[in-house]
């Protein structure tokens, strides 16, 4: 079972044709690979979203530390948010937020998170991405 999904080249490189062609710059869409590729677990969140402060206190019960990113505090918010939204409506998800990254891969939001916890997936996961040690 594949848990997790890479933003691949050639989904990079439509997301940013896609991108242009609405007027929107590839910058959301390097962030988002950057951020993701760069930091063992990454939480796109947005203040007030209770999905959000799941997602983020999971992580820190099993003793990560997400990188997290606050969309309605950043400059880019919206145009990342577009960005998640593309990846969350490839694996059929409603909500753009929160969007997890483990390991430079794309989980999911919530929903993906808790099933691989439940699953008993979710901490060699970690484990792999090298956010656990033990």
């Amino acid at each position: 079972m594949q848990v997790a999904k890479m933003i691949s080249s050639d989904a990079a490189a439509t997301a940013e044709a896609e991108a242009s062609r609405h007027g929107m710059t590839s910058r959301p869409y390097e962030m988002v690979r950057q951020l993701g590729s760069c930091n063992a677990v990454v939480v796109f969140s947005a203040r007030g979203c209770p999905m959000c402060t799941v997602a983020e206190r999971l992580l820190f019960s099993l003793g990560v530390g997400p990188t997290i990113v606050e969309l309605d505090r950043h400059v880019e918010g919206p145009d990342i948010r577009e960005v998640l939204r593309e990846l969350a409506d490839g694996q059929g998800q409603q909500q753009p937020v929160p969007a997890v990254f483990i390991g430079g891969k794309f989980l999911g939001g919530v929903e993906a998170l808790m099933a691989c916890h439940i699953n008993g997936n979710l901490v060699p996961l970690l484990k792999h991405s090298g956010a656990l040690w033990l």
